[in-house]
């Protein structure tokens, strides 16, 4: 997969989109762009957990599901989950069914709640991570798996009860919700982020 690619629109697009439509309007509508709603905070530090050790893709295609077995990610609902409810999600086939990963998004609920408390918003937890350097990434291979300030956000978040929050995965975090631009210089989107 090269690093940039043209597509049939006429449009460069980071190459690690590929061509897949889905994976596609992730990168032209969602990545890089920040949300100002807790739960889609809370969602995107779930989903990058549960994407450890497997591609996005294939927690795109699971989204849905992923939205429908965790109550949108409404960390007041899923704060709730019971043993019972880790057993359901185990045999939700929708979803990715690790049981280490489930019971961390049920944890991480309510560590979410505890942050939102303290300091307003999730948003403003994690405006705090934003990388104070500017990337201009030409190439994949410029792209760090993790910074100093994912693996500061890493650290905080863990000494606050959090789990699979790794460096990596918060870096990964901060790429989709804009707390770092990596789009590649000569993608179409890397100037709207």
């Amino acid at each position: 997969m090269s690093d940039l690619r043209s597509h049939a629109d006429g449009r460069d697009r980071c190459g690690w989109c590929g061509d897949d439509p889905l994976y596609v309007d992730y990168h032209d509508t969602e990545w890089g762009v920040g949300a100002t709603d807790d739960n889609e905070w809370f969602e995107k530090v779930c989903l990058e957990g549960f994407q450890s050790g497997l591609s996005w893709i294939t927690i795109l295609k699971r989204r849905e599901g992923f939205r429908q077995a965790f109550a949108n990610f409404d960390p007041v609902v899923v704060a709730e989950f019971t043993a019972a409810d880790v057993e359901r999600l185990v045999a939700d086939a929708r979803i990715i069914r690790h049981r280490g990963k489930i019971t961390s998004t049920i944890n991480n609920a309510a560590r979410a709640l505890e942050l939102r408390e303290e300091f307003g918003s999730l948003q403003q937890f994690f405006l705090q991570f934003v990388e104070p350097e500017e990337h201009r990434p030409t190439s994949l291979a410029e792209v760090p798996a993790q910074t100093d300030t994912s693996r500061l956000m890493a650290k905080e978040l863990r000494s606050r009860g959090w789990t699979f929050v790794g460096p990596t995965t918060m870096y990964a975090m901060a790429q989709s919700m804009g707390l770092v631009n990596d789009h590649l210089v000569g993608c179409w989107r890397r100037e709207h982020c």
